[in-house]
């Protein structure tokens, strides 16, 4: 007689979420402390001396979107926390518009950078100065149809200008800087109610003086895009509940001009080991682990994960914590005002909370001092502050100078940028502040650890979202002109005049 055996009927991914449940509930829940021991100073230097090396190993020594140095970046991080076999690893592809820029005027070459969302074109035509700031339809002449206008930085959004420029008739923009060297911006997103971008660059203060005294010229701007490929990195733990989940982030990028060892690697690579050292500990509450590319390019990224996501998605994001620059040479230990106490700008519930708990880890648990800093939404966490998601972070500082105040307080130079070497060739790994860097990624830990564990000192889900979800026009109104800040949160503050 043939033998009938009932087996159970198991699919392929129910077997593996068993086992993998079965792995995660053999592991100790995560604690603070125990996650926070794990973290060494050493690993954070090698990881750190690793993106050197593979920007230092490609053409241009920078991990820029588009480079082989960023494509070398988003490689081995992928391939890192996919060997762990801990996380579930999605990757969100899209294309990011860029390009170079040429001017010529009267024979002459002058240096220009494209603004992020330009249009490509070629426009020859006379310049023409805009009068005051290029803020109001009315400081535009009529003169200005059919030409290139020359508007100087300062009070409003380059994409204002360019777009108030554009509906006055404009072919061509050119704003030049308000301070001394070259001018990068982005026009903050791909259309504004005001009107069409015409091509736009940015050039420096003398340059636009120069040009500006030599009226009537005639100006040759030649802007050639080109859309280039990269993507998000997305790794989510295979245990904890994934209806509640604590999404932190940093950007994978750099600029131009130098490798960002600090401006973003620091809190790329703090990321990326915490999470390998959290592989140790199970959790409670999903932990979602985020490498957003093209940040410096107007927080493309990030703003492209926020509106793939519907309102049930979001809802399920109970934290975004943000770190984009975490070891500045001559740091302050800098946490986002959540609760608008120090900058009157808050975030969603949620927020204010966030903040309080990064306060009394550096109070209570590490001894050391703290700011707050301005909750301007200027770097990747400002598409979830738009979309209602509670947000936080921390920040050591960009090219704002230290005051006496602080020197006493940290210690460092006052009268110097925290990061002289921001957006620079200098961003290496020489020029970190590694005490900064491991204090901050312990607090990283801290948070993850805590709310891994527990959202019980978070508003209730059913807590109504304070902002309204909006787009990237909106996320670039919100803010005021970024040199009425105190710390300077670098990257996306060149999406204001």
């Amino acid at each position: 007689m043939k033998l009938s055996i009932a087996v159970p009927i198991f699919s392929l991914a129910a077997t593996s979420v068993f086992a993998n449940f079965v792995k995660e509930r053999a592991l100790p829940l995560v604690q603070s402390n125990q996650l926070r021991r794990v973290l060494l100073r050493s690993e954070l230097l090698a990881k750190s001396q690793k993106l050197e090396q593979i920007a230092y190993t490609t053409p241009g020594r920078n991990r820029v979107v588009g480079s082989p140095g960023h494509a070398e970046t988003l490689k081995y991080i992928s391939e890192t926390v996919v060997a762990l076999d801990y996380y579930e690893v999605t990757t969100q592809s899209f294309t990011v518009p860029m390009g170079n820029s040429t001017l010529l005027v009267g024979g002459t070459a002058y240096e220009s950078r494209l603004m992020t969302f330009t249009p490509g074109g070629h426009p020859v035509a006379p310049l023409v100065a805009a009068a005051n700031l290029g803020c109001d339809p009315a400081d535009y002449p009529a003169e200005i149809s059919g030409a290139i206008a020359l508007i100087s930085r300062g009070t409003c959004e380059f994409g204002l200008k360019s777009a108030l420029a554009g509906a006055a008739g404009a072919i061509g923009v050119l704003i030049y800087n308000n301070v001394d060297g070259a001018l990068s911006g982005t026009l903050g997103q791909e259309t504004r109610p005001e009107g069409s971008y015409p091509p736009t660059s940015g050039i420096s203060k003398a340059d636009g003086l120069a040009l500006l005294a030599s009226l009537p010229q005639t100006g040759d701007l030649n802007i050639i895009l080109v859309d280039v490929p990269t993507y998000n990195i997305i790794a989510q733990t295979k245990g904890g509940d994934p209806e509640n989940v604590i999404q932190v982030g940093a950007h994978s990028d750099s600029v131009e001009a130098g490798p960002g060892i600090n401006d973003n690697g620091s809190g790329s690579i703090g990321l990326l080991e915490i999470a390998i050292q959290l592989t140790k500990f199970s959790v409670n509450n999903a932990v979602r682990f985020s490498w957003w590319a093209a940040e410096e390019e107007g927080l493309i990224g990030a703003t492209n994960y926020v509106e793939s996501l519907s309102q049930e998605e979001l809802d399920k994001i109970r934290l975004y914590l943000n770190f984009d620059m975490i070891a500045s040479p001559n740091f302050v230990y800098g946490i986002y005002d959540g609760d608008g106490s120090a900058f009157n700008q808050s975030g969603p519930p949620g927020s204010a909370e966030a903040e309080k708990l990064f306060q009394e880890y550096f109070t209570n648990d590490a001894g050391l001092p703290w700011v707050d800093v301005d909750f301007s939404g200027r770097s990747d966490y400002g598409p979830f502050l738009e979309a209602g998601v509670a947000s936080g972070g921390l920040f050591t500082g960009a090219e704002v100078l230290k005051t006496e105040e602080e020197a006493a307080i940290f210690g460092g130079q006052a009268g110097v940028a925290y990061d002289v070497n921001y957006h620079a060739a200098g961003d290496t790994v020489a020029n970190l502040n590694m005490g900064a860097f491991i204090q901050n990624a312990k607090a990283i830990a801290h948070a993850i650890a805590t709310y891994a564990r527990s959202f019980d000192s978070l508003p209730a889900k059913s807590v109504k979202r304070s902002m309204p979800r909006t787009d990237a026009f909106q996320i670039s109104r919100r803010f005021t002109e970024h040199d009425a800040h105190s710390h300077g949160h670098g990257c996306l503050d060149n999406i204001f005049s």
